[in-house]
């Protein structure tokens, strides 16, 4: 009998799984839905490349899987799943070779191997690019026509894979049915049984044996990031409403050197400037021209990004520059060692765009600014990418699955989609998995009911000028409706690089008051919203994204006020950095 499996979202991990669930030979049916176009995923704006160790003859000198290892653990600070690590590392050059089987070439260096990049925390160059700082389009974009042209081919003689654009999933069908039981709360295990979305903004409804959430993150939290407008915590709320166990969500990496203008609506996100052009020598420098990094971090600029973002933080507040002040990087250098043209050829894509918004970076300096940029927290998978409910796997950035630890390691955030998104096919195809061998919640995991800490009110001696904002209610300040701007500003200023704990008090509040107020009248947004709730004809693509973002924020501000000291890429600037080395647990139905 044919069985189905649906994956949900285009980028690295969704792409790579229904190339490999179709092409197993199998009885499989894969439908594949993608809520814009096939290539608005973060994957496309990934420039930086994907760190792997090959095989010996292609590897750096003195390079090994060992250390691609310890240096995933060190950035991870102590929070990573080691058997998670091992797994990712070791098996990266499968996967690396996988992705050659689907017209994916990496750039080669002048002796015909692998030119291998060196990147920031990693302790030797392992970093391989497509197109110089195109990685994530080439690779996205060999996925995308090796998609298609199977689904074309399949359509004509098996019909194995369905590909649907401008596809949002609403809500994953459960059975018993969420809907049926006291309270809204599903059973434990309920069981994914399909999705229900909206096509082209029309409800359906699909039945499937399983579901593979590769719906990646959620920077759309934030004033600025580098993801696109689709980032807007879908597959996390989705899975939180169906009864899943999520964890770690208090560590939300910002990357460091984005340039630092204004979004134009409707177009691409903040760009990024690749770790890559610090790893050739590139410098950050102050407004007055200072080189700052080495007073912060014996790696200087090549410090891993959690450290970096929270040094330009912390040198703007020393110097007495406002919050959102941009620092300059300097490539001049680069220019100057490696000859005239180097930084052209060697990342075309951010020439070209620098260009563009008017910086000649090889004979100026450009302004640059940290930015929401990877949520290292997500649905608590095992080893294969299943999740606490059964009939659920996830895989890529809405995955939590302990490779990343505490702060991601840079470059590998494509190589975990690709090599956990295989590992959920390989389990789907293997059998169907029985309800008892599914992911079991961990120990401390909170219980419906009893997830989040009460939001307490902001009195007027705890506010700050951090928290005395329009957003966070602080004293004398007028209420704010909620707007997706007023979100991004909020969560920006309570729960960005620098975080107090009264600024967290304050976000929960507010948080708490838009979930409840009028302007998200109907959609029942907070965390203890029905799992089905809002979803009707009459809610187009937008108030739900609106849902999703509220419900991720909220459980982004309650792990990260439940961790009272810094580790990570959690920072509390009114704690000293010693932390308990526990992972925050979260889970709930409804």
């Amino acid at each position: 009998m044919t069985r189905r499996l649906v994956i949900v979202g285009s980028g690295v991990a969704g792409l790579y799984a229904a190339l490999l669930a179709t092409g197993s030979g199998r009885d499989i049916e894969v439908v594949l839905l993608s809520k814009g176009t096939l290539e608005q995923s973060n994957t496309f704006y990934a420039q930086g490349g994907i760190s792997a160790v090959l095989a010996p003859e292609d590897a750096a000198p003195g390079d090994s899987v060992a250390a691609h290892i310890a240096d995933t653990l060190a950035a991870g600070a102590g929070l990573n799943d080691a058997e998670a690590v091992r797994v990712l590392c070791t098996e990266a050059v499968r996967d690396i070779a996988g992705l050659g089987r689907y017209g994916v070439h990496f750039d080669a260096g002048p002796d015909g191997g692998p030119a291998l990049g060196l990147e920031a925390a990693h302790s030797a160059p392992r970093i391989l690019h497509a197109g110089g700082d195109a990685t994530g389009a080439c690779i996205a974009r060999g996925l995308v026509a090796a998609v298609l042209e199977r689904a074309v081919l399949d359509r004509a003689v098996h019909g194995r894979l369905r590909v649907e654009t401008s596809a949002f999933v609403t809500e994953l069908l459960t059975e018993p049915d969420a809907l049926s039981q006291p309270g809204g709360t599903p059973p434990t295990p309920a069981r994914v049984t399909g999705v229900a979305y909206l096509a082209g903004g029309r409800p359906q409804q699909l039945a499937a044996d399983a579901v593979l959430l590769a719906t990646g993150g959620a920077g759309r939290l934030f004033a600025r990031t580098s993801n696109p407008s689709v980032a807007t915590a879908d597959g996390l709320a989705l899975a939180w409403r169906a009864g899943a166990a999520v964890r770690d969500l208090e560590f939300f990496q910002f990357h460091p050197t984005t340039l630092a203008a204004q979004e134009v609506p409707g177009g691409p996100p903040a760009l990024l400037i690749s770790e890559a052009v610090r790893g050739e020598g590139a410098v950050l420098l102050d407004s007055a021209g200072y080189r700052f990094m080495p007073d912060y971090h014996p790696d200087a600029e090549l410090a891993p990004r959690d450290v970096v973002s929270r040094s330009i933080a912390l040198h703007l507040s020393a110097t007495g520059a406002a919050p959102d002040s941009p620092v300059y990087l300097d490539a001049r250098g680069i220019e100057e060692e490696k000859g005239a043209g180097f930084l052209a050829r060697r990342f075309p894509t951010i020439t070209a765009a620098t260009l563009a918004a008017g910086y000649d970076w090889t004979a100026e300096t450009v302004p640059v600014s940290p930015a929401a940029h990877y949520w290292m927290g997500g649905v608590c998978t095992d080893l294969r990418g299943r999740t606490s409910v059964p009939g659920l796997y996830a895989a890529g950035e809405v995955a939590r699955t302990g490779a990343q630890g505490a702060n991601r390691l840079a470059s590998n955030s494509l190589l975990e989609g690709l090599v956990f998104g295989r590992r959920a096919v390989e389990d789907f195809l293997r059998a169907p998995v029985p309800e008892a061998a599914w992911l079991s919640p961990a120990r401390g995991d909170l219980k419906p009911g009893g997830h989040v800490q009460p939001a307490a009110a902001v009195t007027p001696e705890a506010a700050t000028p951090e928290t005395a904002t329009p957003e966070t209610g602080g004293t004398g300040a007028a209420e704010v409706p909620f707007t997706r701007a007023a979100l991004g500003r909020l969560m920006t200023a309570a729960a960005g690089v620098t975080r107090t704990g009264a600024g967290l008090d304050a976000a929960a509040l507010q948080l708490a008051q838009w979930a409840a107020g009028p302007e998200t009248a109907g959609l029942e947004c907070g965390v203890h919203a029905g799992p089905s709730a809002g979803h009707s004809a009459c809610l187009g693509q937008d108030a739900h994204e609106d849902r999703n973002l509220l419900l991720a924020a909220e459980l982004l501000v309650a792990a990260a006020r439940q961790r009272t000291q810094s580790v990570g890429a959690h920072y509390r600037a009114d704690t000293d950095a010693t932390s308990a080395l526990t992972h925050s647990m979260q889970r709930i139905s409804s």
